[in-house]
């Protein structure tokens, strides 16, 4: 999906659905191509979810959407949003595996005694084909009867589907060998096969295959229930209630009757119910359930935390800034559920071979019972017949458009929420395919590879001033601004132990009184009655401060390493000079080491000076002649264009409003959590940490994520290639033919479990 399609037309809405009934590739092909044919309409299907996404223009009701869904022969209800904190709808027994099960037990117990009967000659006993075929009956009717059931409704509306296949092969089995009981009532007087020359019974194959592809579909729905689990998990981490303060005094109320503004009381230990901005409080917050960072983030006022979050030590107040279905963590499961309900290309070549799928079968079916027969001659013997319809049967039960239909949404159901759980967030379908031709990514150096943090690097002193004397006059003069410099000098001034005492014992430093500034050039006050300058070269001469020749060219060379330096004189002569560098993120290097496994070249995109960016470069591992420095905001397209047209598949790494454009325009976009919305919302890829190993880890889940869809629908396209041909042969019992049925559903999901465990080892080197 591009981004100008995510940009929601406002005649438009979206309606999902949640729709009962379906069983395979065949069934979602039909509600889509139904629900197209309202004008206007555009609809995704999922099979795993067994819901759908669909766009309504202005004119359409809900009536009109849910009342095409059932003409189509199924069950559709507009599904209510789940809620923050909100597990998933409906009780155990309502989930599809719920209700398979007691069918499963009946079908299993009375099967057992119909195959030994049927297969074991010392187990037979005078007229054991009527026990065979009571002990069937119900295995056949009221075990297989959601088979039946789906089948009927879909002759009703003259389409087929898998179940048609099993119910006629069922059906067929069980009236086959009922046909010929009756016309022999005394074929299995005699214990033995003996008196079974007229013909065969096929009751155990009827009973096998039905329970096969029950256990089958069992199995299934468990797999698939447990693929789904990360969005409702993810629901789930939402705090279920909260304390606020009103009028004073301290209430308890549910979480989702918070609002903007509400002031919340967060003890330690307790998870911040919404998303917010701390007023009061300073803590450590453990944002690993949303970010999958586990180190814990340091807030004070000022600070914005999310919802989700955990509090581990102080007490906080915090303003509410979003709440219900805006909050970082609503918006997190909205992209989940959106992804997971998208088509991906690859999924389209399946979608067109499962609409002609089941006729075709039934086609096969017939033509090999046809073909047995002629090519037997004209004497069609019983043993000719039995061979015939065994073969014919087997093609109807090995025929599976189910493991078609699951290939692609199982694996990117499993791997979107396996994505979630680790703070990666995937757009939609199409950024898998995106992410296996990316050869190229731009890196943002700051916020994305670097803290985007000043700290101090190095104090020079000059004359007869020490190291310590200078950060602890200059940390006492800039305590009084905002600047980020200031902040970087101060912190660094009350931390620092060389030299002269910089502090008091409890961490602050000297008072500072006349304190001025002037932006973009210094700060000047006086602390212990001594003048403090500190800024810019222009600030010290506009205050008659003269700077000699020496010293100038210390502070070039220290601007030549890339670094920040501000001038501190003292009295009117220059004492020393302080430099400052953007800090590196801890796993930068290592990050980019993974990038280059991934097979993709690093390019590090900055506005800063040529010589700034040449050392974040040499320091992470990027090729010099990979880095663009002095690249205004604009200009991040354009580079991003310039090397598209150099015919590279560019990906964009950033975290700013100044990013989005480029985001946009980037074959995939990748987020940082820790940027700003609209940065979020041009990305294809979002990362909820603030780590560039999540970005490597991103495209190493969506790679992976691809590459189980791909397996699942070679297996699913190589088990009915093969399949198919071998049962015509007749080369392929059908007991055998529903076993490998049920099967071919069961590893495709279970193949597509496997992304669950994603990230819980190290990646390959």
């Amino acid at each position: 999906m591009s981004n100008q399609e995510l940009l929601r037309r406002p005649a438009t809405r979206v309606v999902e659905l949640d729709i009962e009934g379906m069983t395979c590739a065949s069934c979602v092909n039909r509600v889509e191509k139904k629900l197209g044919k309202l004008d206007g309409v555009q609809a995704s299907v999922n099979l795993p979810l067994e819901s759908a996404h669909v766009t309504v223009p202005a004119g359409i009701t809900d009536e009109q959407i849910t009342a095409t869904v059932e003409a189509a022969g199924y069950k559709a209800t507009v599904r209510q949003p789940l809620k923050q904190g909100q597990g998933p709808a409906g009780e155990t027994g309502d989930l599809p595996a719920a209700k398979l099960r007691p069918r499963l037990i009946l079908a299993a117990v009375l099967t057992v005694p119909v195959f030994v009967i049927s297969m074991v000659p010392a187990a037979q006993f005078p007229h054991w084909g009527w026990v065979a075929a009571l002990l069937a009956l119900p295995v056949v009717t009221w075990a297989a009867w959601p088979f039946h059931r789906a089948a009927a409704v879909n002759a009703r509306h003259l389409a087929s589907t898998m179940d048609t296949l099993v119910s006629i092969g069922v059906t067929a089995a069980y009236l086959f060998s009922a046909w010929q009981l009756f016309a022999d009532p005394r074929m299995t007087e005699h214990p033995g096969m003996e008196g079974m020359e007229t013909g065969g019974l096929y009751f155990e194959v009827a009973a096998v295959v039905t329970t096969f592809l029950l256990l089958g579909r069992f199995l299934e729905a468990n797999a698939k229930q447990k693929a789904g689990d990360a969005l409702h998990a993810l629901l789930n981490l939402g705090a279920k209630d909260a304390t606020v303060l009103r009028d004073g005094k301290e209430q308890r109320i549910r979480a989702d009757l918070l609002q903007v503004d509400d002031v919340l009381v967060v003890r330690p230990g307790e998870k911040i119910a919404t998303d917010g901005v701390v007023t009061d409080g300073d803590s450590a917050v453990d944002a690993s359930l949303v970010t999958g960072e586990s180190v814990p983030v340091e807030v004070g006022p000022g600070s914005r935390v999310t919802g989700a979050t955990i509090n581990t030590s102080g007490r906080l107040l915090v303003r509410a800034t979003r709440v219900g279905s805006e909050t970082t963590l609503a918006q997190m499961a909205r992209l989940v559920s959106q992804a997971q309900t998208g088509k991906a290309p690859i999924a389209r070549l399946a979608d067109r071979i499962s609409s002609v799928f089941v006729p075709v079968v039934l086609a096969i079916a017939a033509l090999t019972f046809v073909l047995w027969l002629l090519f037997t001659g004209p004497d069609v013997g019983s043993d000719d017949l039995r061979s015939a319809f065994t073969a014919a049967v087997a093609v109807l039960v090995i025929a599976c458009p189910c493991a078609l239909g699951l290939a692609t949404p199982v694996g990117l159901l499993t791997g979107t929420g396996r994505g979630a759980q680790l703070g990666i967030l995937i757009k939609g379908p199409q950024v898998l395919e995106d992410t296996r031709t990316v050869d190229t990514i731009l890196l943002d150096k700051t916020g994305t590879v670097t803290t985007g943090v000043l700290a101090v690097d190095a104090t020079v002193a000059f004359g007869n001033f020490g190291e310590g004397e200078v950060l602890r006059l200059a940390g006492a003069v800039e305590a009084a601004s905002e600047h980020p410099v200031a902040r970087a000098i101060t912190a660094a001034a009350r931390a620092d132990t060389t030299g002269l005492p910089t502090a008091d014992d409890d961490g602050t430093l000297p008072a500072v009184e006349g304190f001025r500034s002037a932006p973009g050039g210094g700060v000047t006050g006086t602390v212990e009655g001594r003048v403090v300058l500190a800024g810019r070269t222009g600030w010290l001469e506009q205050n008659n401060v003269t700077i000699p020749q020496e010293q100038q060219a210390s502070l070039a060379a220290a601007e030549a390493s890339g670094a920040t330096a501000i001038w501190v004189a003292v009295d009117g002569l220059v004492a020393g000079i302080i430099s400052l560098r953007d800090t590196l993120k801890d796993g930068s290097a290592a990050a980019i080491a993974h990038l280059k496994r991934l097979g993709l070249r690093p390019i590090l995109l900055t506005g800063d000076n040529a010589a700034v960016a040449a050392q974040v470069a040499a320091a992470v591992g990027i090729a010099k002649e990979d880095v663009y420095a002095g690249v205004l905001p604009e200009g991040k397209v354009e580079a991003v264009r310039r090397l598209q047209a150099g015919g590279a598949t560019v990906a964009m790494a950033g975290d700013g409003v100044n990013d989005a454009a480029a985001l946009a325009q980037a074959d995939l976009g990748i987020a940082m959590g820790s940027g700003t919305d609209v940065a979020i919302e041009a990305a294809d890829l979002t990362v909820m940490g603030n780590n560039l190993a999540q970005v490597a880890q991103a495209i190493e889940l969506s790679r992976r994520t691809l590459a189980t869809i791909k397996t699942n629908l070679f297996w699913a396209f190589f088990y009915n290639a093969v399949g198919i041909p071998v049962a015509a042969l007749g080369l392929l019992n059908p007991m055998i033919a529903g076993a490998a049925m049920a099967a071919s559903s069961v590893l495709v999901v279970a193949n597509s479990l496997r992304l669950r465990s994603f990230g819980k080892q190290p990646p390959a080197s």
